[in-house]
């Protein structure tokens, strides 16, 4: 780690598996912290998370855990759990964080880390704030996004991909960990701090106005497709087959994809007729499905690149769409986010690392340890355990060490 980076020398135990957490996680190691995930002897239930690399061995797992050390413990037995405990509340300025989404009767709570440390900060996320079970798909669901989604003659839900409430989660995790160390700088103060998931995609749908907007109306969002909501954007097809995703949010976009398009007298006679003015963003999304019908042969008698070398040299706003292979391509010229690793287990590795730049300076990806790779490292250290101490807990499976 870089003693320039903004966390160096701070120490957080992370306890979780799946997306939320680990990906806050991730984030802080990124800002230079020391991040230790625990996981049980032989991995926790995302341990073999799909996409898999040719190896056997879990894309998903390596790539949400570089940067950070690994310590393998059974932190449901007993003495496991009494390692966990010493380990968080140790002494030190830069120590005493843990972040979790650990469930049931067992789980460590706040009260009991406080207890032998009082400035210690515990970020805790679950699925909802009533301590029941939900992840992001679940979420999802209930929050009304899988019907705002897809093809307005489609009646069925349409899920997305991407898991966005875990990841956001993840960011509201890593700003609260960092929020709470900062107050602790100032005043010495722990800090206990619960965070449900489905709160978070909750306060995220609010934001946006959606909440306001189908109270105020009384009713749900139609689907619009591709269809940009509340201004113009939407898909076209190119002659040769390939699409692209085209935007005018302002007036100077709009004005730019109407010159390029060579469409300026088709629009004022529109606005004449219909009574609009397409300078304003409502007008444009009232007359969405027009303004669609107007611009799309003009895509379809041009082949992709040249609609892209006029739509660049006009400064329209748009992008090609990608599939993840093509998209994978193009990541390869975002160096230094994007580059090759050699990760253990798997071999040669395509991983980002930060988007935050420092000063100019952005970090390139490193790996991820191997389960259990730094287990007797940080026994060692943290408690000063000895080699026969060690010996002992990882014959009796308490701890585990590198596979």
């Amino acid at each position: 780690m870089s003693t320039s980076q903004p966390l160096a020398d701070f120490t957080v135990f992370e306890v979780a598996s799946f997306v939320a957490v680990p990906s806050a996680g991730m984030a802080l190691a990124q800002l230079g912290a020391d991040v230790i995930r625990v996981d049980p002897p032989g991995g926790g239930s995302d341990a073999h998370r799909w996409p898999l690399a040719s190896t056997g061995e879990s894309l998903f797992w390596a790539n949400l855990n570089k940067g950070k050390r690994s310590l393998a413990l059974d932190y449901r037995a007993p003495e496991g759990r009494e390692l966990l405990l010493a380990l968080v509340t140790a002494e030190g300025p830069t120590g005493g964080v843990l972040l979790d989404n650990m469930v049931g009767k067992r789980r460590i709570t706040y009260d009991e880390l406080s207890r032998r440390r009082a400035d210690v900060v515990h970020v805790h996320v679950e699925g909802k704030s009533d301590g029941s079970p939900a992840v992001d798909y679940t979420v999802n669901a209930e929050i009304g996004v899988p019907l705002m989604t897809g093809p307005a003659e489609v009646q069925t839900p349409v899920n997305h991909v991407v898991p966005a409430w875990d990841l956001l989660t993840g960011v509201t995790v890593a700003n609260a960990a960092v929020a709470a160390l900062l107050r602790r700088l100032r005043t010495g103060e722990g800090a206990r701090i619960e965070i449900a998931l489905a709160d978070v995609a909750l306060a995220g749908v609010g934001s946006m106005g959606w909440l306001a907007e189908a109270a105020i109306r009384g009713t749900a969002r139609p689907r619009h497709g591709n269809h940009m909501y509340g201004s113009f954007g939407s898909d076209f097809a190119t002659a040769d087959g390939r699409r692209v995703m085209v935007v005018a949010l302002t007036e100077g976009q709009w004005r730019a994809l109407r010159n390029v398009t060579e469409t300026g007298k088709v629009f004022e006679a529109l606005e004449q007729v219909l009574d609009a003015d397409l300078t304003l963003e409502q007008d444009r999304y009232r007359l969405r499905e027009t303004i669609a019908a107007v611009l799309r042969p003009w895509f379809e008698q041009r082949d992709f690149a040249t609609v892209s070398e006029l739509l660049d040299q006009a400064h329209v706003l748009w992008s090609p769409y990608r599939d993840m292979a093509q998209a994978t391509d193009l990541a390869r010229g975002a160096a230094p986010l994007v580059a090759e690793i050699d990760q253990a287990g798997i071999g040669t590795m395509l991983a980002t690392g930060s988007p935050v730049r420092w000063d100019g300076v952005q970090l390139g990806p490193v790996s991820a340890p191997t389960l259990g790779a730094d287990t007797f490292a940080v026994l060692a250290d943290s408690l000063g355990l000895t080699q026969a101490e060690l010996g002992r807990l990882h014959g009796s499976g308490v701890v585990g060490g590198p596979r």
